[in-house]
């Protein structure tokens, strides 16, 4: 199984910002928590703060990957160009974000890229990207 795992802008800065959202763990440190609690499971990790640089990975992801989480930030709001290369890619796709966001300010209630996705999973911090690996396996392994 080979998941592409990939996340927007600021989220190089996790760590940094604001913990009761975000919670306390770089970047870094979540994707250690995933290869080690999903040990047979090949990851790819990408981040990127450049919206055309995340749209080029995404069309590209279908040929390389089984499935691909995306946590897109900001874009997850304001992009129809990575909501149309995730409508184009044909492997489950999993948006997940580490803060609540209902509980959020309004201009974060549309999700432009999530309706191109399968699910989306908010407000678990770095379980969100558990939980969407586990939904992966499971949807690949049924066929969806």
């Amino acid at each position: 199984m080979k998941i592409l795992v990939i996340n927007g802008p600021n989220l190089n800065k996790l760590g940094i910002r604001d913990k009761s959202h975000y919670g306390k763990l770089t970047l870094n440190k979540i994707q250690t928590l995933l290869i080690k609690e999903f040990n047979n499971v090949d990851f790819s990790f990408i981040q990127s703060n450049i919206e055309g640089e995340i749209v080029n990975i995404i069309q590209k992801a279908e040929k390389s990957f089984d499935g691909l989480i995306i946590n897109p930030g900001g874009f997850a709001h304001t992009s129809v160009a990575i909501k149309d290369a995730l409508e184009d890619c044909k492997i489950v796709k999993i948006e997940v974000h580490l803060s609540h966001l209902a509980k959020r300010e309004d201009f974060r209630q549309t999700l432009i890229t999530a309706s191109s996705c399968d699910g989306y999973i908010s407000g678990f911090k770095e379980n969100s990207y558990m939980a969407a690996v586990f939904l992966i396996i499971k949807l690949n392994s049924t066929g969806r």
